[in-house]
């Protein structure tokens, strides 16, 4: 059984966050957060694990065409530092799963804290939050394997730094102290038909499959992705 006080205080703190949420979207109806970002594709390559997760979508190997974006989460000026988002899109059995990761640190404790940065290529992205599995909690993480040395998460830059080479990252899992075990390649593209993209990312809505929510993840971000979602002016 879930911890109780645990949840109301995630309740709570979900609370705050959706009047932040909706505070923000007065000044910016569209995303009250990561409001610019690069719309991206690709190829995303799961190898197959020998040591297996218990989710089936991790342990098995294959191939997604999949949409991303890389966003700026408070939209702080191009060469600022931001916190980065990279969200990801792979269709699965007539529907799609979420996941959305943030720039942290790279430590065992590191991967909890969200990290503010000006390069997208400069350290990994974690789920900070874990899934909860059949074998205990599962973190998730990407990690540039091969760009720009330095890659401005600024769209435009980001863009002009890449050209015409892929963004190639890895794709871990992990327990929340446990290190990182590699289990797809991820390659992704500048999307050439737009530059971002309006989709909305929520890994609550669309979860990875044998992989799901703790009661309090779901208090702390739902209510903060349901007013993110809410239309403009309402």
């Amino acid at each position: 059984m879930e911890d109780q006080p645990g949840n109301l205080a995630a309740a709570a703190a979900g609370r705050g966050f959706a009047m932040l949420f909706r505070a923000l979207k007065a000044a910016r109806p569209g995303r009250p957060i990561h409001p610019d970002g690069v719309a991206l594709t690709g190829m995303l390559q799961r190898h197959g694990l020998e040591e297996p997760t218990g989710v089936e979508w991790i342990d098995a190997g294959g191939s997604d065409q999949v949409t991303a974006r890389l966003s700026r989460s408070l939209g702080l000026p191009g060469g600022w530092p931001d916190i980065l988002g990279l969200a990801l899109r792979v269709p699965h059995e007539g529907r799609h799963l979420d996941i959305l990761l943030a720039s942290t640190g790279a430590t065992r404790a590191g991967r909890f804290v969200l990290t503010m940065r000006r390069s997208a290529a400069a350290g990994p992205f974690t789920s900070l939050m874990p899934y909860r599995t059949g074998r205990g909690p599962l973190l998730l993480a990407a990690r540039p394997l091969s760009a720009a040395a330095n890659l401005p998460a600024d769209a435009e830059a980001f863009r002009r730094s890449l050209g015409g080479d892929p963004w190639t990252l890895g794709l871990y899992h992990a327990g929340p102290l446990e290190p990182w075990t590699q289990f797809a390649t991820l390659t992704l593209r500048p999307d050439g038909e737009r530059a971002d993209t309006a989709a909305r990312y929520d890994p609550v809505l669309n979860p990875i499959p044998g992989a799901g929510v703790y009661g309090w993840t779901r208090q702390l971000r739902e209510p903060s992705y349901s007013a993110a979602r809410q239309p403009r002016g309402s």
